[in-house]
């Protein structure tokens, strides 16, 4: 089970990393038709086959991976969608067409390493569905769910109402991968790493744009906050002007009722019409202190509209900040998650290229016991002709006896 559980991780990697190498060298959507592709999907199925336990039923024994693939929407659910649209697909009547639609799916949506993952963290449901030693129950598993983010890099599309997924054959074509036997071994993970790259570059570029984002909006509230300041400032000029007009509108009552009351105490003695005169220029400047006034409290009420409008905007604009900022610390985890995923695969490739060391020795001295059995073999062949060509001569030198004997 552990030599499988090798071959299988193996297989996943060449596959993966020979789509990812052809896709990006086609530079267009990959279809059902596309070979790499084809070939992918039959390695999946290996490894989702991989130590499943077989149920019983009135037919004979049944495995199949559609029953681990159907948790997937328990455990994410966005999955849910993925899972309802394979239930629905009319052509599909075998849980193996409907694993094999799922996958297809999946890979669509760009959300099939994240479903493993979350599938593979939960041993204790896929226990139900796998022996102890399967794949899915190995660390082989998890390496493989880590190796298919690269896979979303790639473009797909599927259309799988007219496609037959019951009855296709999943059988590994093994001549795919051979050009790559002679190949530098340290270079199995590069296809993982460059895909993880270009996702780091691409959330690096992210946060890039949201940082410049939040500095352009703490420049506007910074702005907003001056602007704001001003019109306090203005306003506490405006509130003492109205406060000093409105002392001034009493002293004025004041004055007015005083030459009233003069005029109607003196009426006899004073010029009637030099009192009018005076009692009309007071009355004509009360009447521009009250339109003043009334002014004064227009333009304030204006200032105060507006300062309710900034309050509320800078309200938004706080809003909007928080958001931004939540929004930066999930992709900063996520920066994270995808660095310590490369420290791994580093790890482990680094790994992989010191076993690969011994076997390529072991191999270099398997070749030379090889070649001195070969040379022994031959001696052995030499040496035989050599006795039989004595066992001829003796052979003839006994007729020879023989005849003259006679």
């Amino acid at each position: 089970m552990a030599n499988e559980r090798m071959n299988l991780m193996n297989m996943a990697k060449l596959s993966i990393k020979g789509l990812i190498e052809s896709a990006l060298n086609l530079g267009r959507t990959l279809d059902s038709d596309y070979a790499p592709l084809q070939q992918f999907f039959v390695v999946m199925e290996h490894c989702l086959k991989h130590g499943l336990k077989a149920k019983k039923t009135f037919l004979g024994q049944n495995k199949s991976f559609w029953g681990p693939l159907e948790l997937v929407e328990k455990l994410v659910p966005e999955a849910a969608e993925i899972t309802a649209s394979v239930k629905d697909l009319p052509g599909l009547k075998t849980p193996v067409g409907r694993g094999r639609a799922w996958l297809r799916l999946a890979l669509m949506q760009k959300k099939l390493s994240e479903y493993m993952k979350a599938l593979i963290n939960r041993k204790d449901l896929l226990s139900e569905f796998y022996e102890p030693n399967a794949l899915m129950m190995e660390e082989e598993g998890a390496i493989i769910a880590g190796l298919l983010v690269g896979l979303n890099v790639i473009d797909a599309n599927f259309c799988m109402k007219g496609e037959d997924l019951d009855s296709q054959v999943g059988v590994i074509d093994f001549s795919m991968y051979l050009k790559d036997g002679n190949s530098t071994k340290g270079t199995e993970g590069d296809g993982q790493i460059t895909a993880i790259l270009d996702q780091k570059n691409y959330v690096e570029e992210l946060n890039r744009h949201l940082s410049a984002t939040v500095n352009n909006l703490q420049a506007k509230v910074d702005a907003l906050e001056k602007s704001n300041t001003k019109l306090t400032e203005e306003l506490a000029v405006a509130n003492n002007r109205i406060i000093t007009l409105q002392e001034e509108m009493e002293r004025v009552k004041e004055e007015s009722s005083y030459f009233l009351e003069s005029n109607r105490k003196v009426g006899a003695t004073k010029d009637r019409t030099a009192d009018g005169q005076a009692l009309t220029e007071a009355r004509k400047q009360l009447k521009e202190e009250t339109q003043l006034r009334l002014d004064v409290e227009k333009e304030l009420e204006a200032q105060i509209g507006m300062r309710q409008e900034m309050e509320l905007a800078m309200k938004m604009l706080e809003k909007d900040v928080c958001e931004k900022q939540t929004a930066l610390v999930a992709l900063r985890q996520q920066l994270d998650d995808l660095r310590a995923l490369k420290h791994e695969l580093s790890f482990k490739l680094q790994s992989s290229d010191m076993g690969a060391k011994q076997k390529s020795e072991l191999n270099s001295r398997l070749e030379e016991k090889t070649n001195q059995m070969a040379a022994t073999i031959k001696q052995l062949e030499q040496s035989e002709k050599d006795l039989v060509k004595q066992a001829k001569t003796l052979n003839s030198a006994a007729n020879k006896l023989i005849q003259k004997h006679h």
